[in-house]
């Protein structure tokens, strides 16, 4: 199972000039040989590109990405990592979402595809990591 970070549906969804190439590629790739995963977080932060749930919905097919729950565990981790990157003088306020979708990675020990490398490379140093940079 891979969790998919919401930059990569957004990717897709938007046919982003730089990246929808890579990303619609690499997704393709890993649907052949993996199972695909999202999380509230993710679909929260993919939600807003839409106007109805419905949309959303066949966008994201529950047949083709799990919807895994987010665990007090999960929260935990992704809290204490979090504090760590503030206290290292991190600036920008709205990254908690980040240490949510990097903590549920950590926790269920899956591969994340992304294009956030650095801060998932800092805050989760095990985290097995599908992007562009690596």
């Amino acid at each position: 199972m891979i969790l998919i970070d919401s930059n990569i549906l957004l990717d897709i969804f938007t046919e982003d000039p730089v990246w929808y190439a890579w990303s619609s590629k690499t997704l393709a790739e890993l649907f052949d040989k993996h199972s695909l995963a999202i999380n509230p977080i993710i679909y929260a932060e993919v939600s807003i590109g839409f106007k109805k749930i419905e949309d959303l919905e066949e966008a994201l097919p529950l047949d083709s990405f799990e919807c895994l729950p987010l665990s007090k565990e999960i929260a935990f981790l992704a809290g204490k990592s979090f504090l760590k990157y503030k206290k290292n003088g991190g600036q920008k306020g709205a990254t908690l979402p980040d240490f949510f979708i990097g903590a549920h990675a950590a926790i269920l020990n899956i591969p994340l595809l992304t294009r956030d490398v650095n801060r998932y490379k800092t805050y989760f140093p095990g985290l097995t990591l599908i992007s562009p940079e690596i």
